[in-house]
């Protein structure tokens, strides 16, 4: 009787064990699934962040005519940073972005930076990097429209709608999120740059 009731007990306990290994896990397929769709949310958030830099890049350079207009594009011996500087009027950094205004040093730097974090946050590659660069980029920009003001030097209104967050901050946020989360990985080319061997030996340029 005990011999017949263990080898009652064994089939059980043996196709239970089977059924466990051969059935994928619910919790394991829905945690998968939700990493997949932050995966791909995060590179979409980086791609579009990026191509906000690029498009930038090749309007001020080639005058496309939305924010630069035809025939006034950096090739056309435009400058991009006369116009945007040179009007800034709030602000405690009023009179030096005046002074930079069309400078050819703010010019190439500006339109570097625009290029360089644009690739970069577009492909996936030195996210972390571009992130720092992109901040204090937005920084700058920010001082220069000044969200604080109510009124202009002239005593028109500003048409400020925030005076803590605008797109500047949002972007910078973007971009420090995606660079955190190593958000280039999907959709990028991310994890071919992290194989680089100077890549490797410094993690700060991941």
């Amino acid at each position: 009787m005990a011999v017949h009731q263990h080898s009652h007990r064994s089939p059980g306990l043996h196709l239970s064990f089977r059924r466990n290994r051969s059935g994928p896990p619910v919790a394991l397929s829905a945690g998968l699934g939700a990493h997949t769709a932050r995966a791909h949310a995060l590179a979409s958030l980086r791609i579009l962040t990026g191509f906000v830099f690029l498009w930038a890049f090749l309007d001020k350079t080639f005058g496309l005519g939305y924010a630069t207009a035809s025939g006034k594009g950096w090739t056309d011996g435009g400058s991009p940073t006369k116009g945007f500087l040179g009007s800034v009027a709030a602000g405690p950094m009023r009179s030096t972005f005046h002074a930079w205004a069309g400078g050819l040093w703010v010019d190439w730097l500006f339109m570097l930076a625009l290029l360089g974090i644009g690739v970069a946050v577009t492909a996936g590659v030195a996210l972390r990097p571009a992130a720092a660069a992109g901040t204090a980029l937005l920084a700058l920009m920010w001082l220069a429209e000044w969200p604080p003001a109510k009124h202009l030097s002239d005593g028109s209104p500003s048409m400020s709608t925030n005076p803590f967050v605008d797109y500047h901050v949002v972007y910078a946020a973007a971009l420090i999120a995606v660079a955190a989360t190593g958000a280039g990985a999907t959709l990028g080319l991310g994890r071919l740059w992290a194989r680089l061997p100077i890549i490797r030996d410094h993690a700060w340029l991941r």
